[in-house]
């Protein structure tokens, strides 16, 4: 099979964004041909432009179907597509907005919200990464609720001092906030004042952003505790990542996140309240000074998050997508899946 990833190309950093590209090389190793299609432009006039494009790029380049990464560059895909089906993946704001504080969506990004409900009938299936971000998509017999995985051979736990290799303090307790702290929806002001009212001169607060893919396993493994402050998510990479490196985490209850974290020692959730999200956090480094390590890698066996459990999941749907429901034998073959489902819940 032979399927085309249409996304954003307009970060400064990738010309795909790694956990795009992690999910491509995850379908490759199960037999499917990826190819990308970045598009770069700004705007929904941007992605229309892009989406002309792409009618001309398909005149000669045949795929059999058509997966788009976020719902502007899913008007690309569908404007482009002629016959090709088209799955799209919903990432987050695309559905909800942009959050500019507790429970508050700037206005203007509400137009998201609005395009994700439009593009729903010009798809052949809708790929949602949590079930909050499932909640704005009301065609439920297209639905799937599909986590991204991780690539465990990147990240798994390591116990090689990489605190040296990054130049980081050894005789500090280490709060890893890895976003941007200018991005006011990862809210690494609640970060800050949590690790301010601990009061403690050895524990210390970094943020080494940005960071290439490859760097954050390694911070991943020479930290203390993550912490992830988010005023919404979808379903956040770095907390699977962390959980696969068994980094203990407190993180906000957003997104997916208490269902990832689930039971395990040394993973908390905490609301937006500062107190709160400080007494999560002295949990959790007072679990990381007496264990180390959490059982953090195997929950996400558990749950099936791994990058190749996740991609057979993924190569179900293409399957679905590319054979006609009207064919008799398609229909014993893949009828099943049809039902809304969600990675490693049963």
């Amino acid at each position: 099979m032979k399927v085309l990833f249409v996304c954003s190309g307009n970060s400064k950093n990738f010309e795909v964004v790694p956990f795009i590209k992690e999910q491509g090389d995850s379908l490759v190793r199960r037999g499917i041909q990826v190819d990308y299609y970045p598009i770069v432009g700004k705007g929904l006039p941007g992605y229309v432009k892009a989406g002309l494009q792409l009618r001309k790029h398909l005149k000669t380049h045949q795929y059999d179907l058509i997966h788009a990464h976020f719902t502007l560059s899913g008007w690309s895909a569908v404007l482009g597509a002629n016959k090709t089906p088209v799955v799209l993946s919903l990432m987050g704001s695309d559905a909800y907005g942009e959050y500019i504080g507790v429970n508050k969506v700037k206005f203007s990004s509400r137009y998201f919200t609005l395009l994700t409900y439009l593009i729903q009938p010009f798809t052949k299936y809708i790929i949602s990464k949590s079930a909050n971000i499932e909640q704005y998509v009301f065609l439920k017999n297209k639905s799937y609720i599909v986590p991204n995985g991780i690539n465990k051979e990147k990240f798994k736990p390591s116990t090689q001092d990489y605190r040296t290799e990054l130049g980081l303090p050894q005789d500090k307790k280490l709060v890893l906030f890895l976003g941007n702290k200018t991005n006011v929806r990862k809210n690494y002001v609640l970060a800050k004042q949590a690790v301010d009212s601990l009061h403690r001169n050895d524990v210390e607060l970094i943020n080494p952003f940005p960071v290439t893919h490859d760097q954050i396993p390694k911070y991943l493994n020479a930290v203390d505790v993550l912490v992830v402050p988010s005023l919404m998510e979808g379903s956040p990479n770095v907390i699977k990542e962390a959980m696969a490196c068994n980094c203990p985490i407190v993180s906000t209850d957003m997104g997916d996140a208490k269902w990832v974290l689930g039971n395990t020692p040394g993973c908390y959730t905490a609301s937006f309240q500062p107190q709160n999200f400080a007494e999560k956090l002295k949990l959790s480094l007072a679990f990381a000074e007496e264990h180390g390590r959490t059982n953090g890698a195997q929950r996400i066996k558990d749950l099936g998050l791994d990058a190749d459990t996740v991609a057979n999941r993924i190569v179900d749907i293409y399957k679905q997508a590319t054979h006609p429901l009207n064919s008799p034998a398609t229909k014993t073959q893949y009828a099943a899946p049809l039902e809304r489902q969600q990675v490693g819940i049963t």
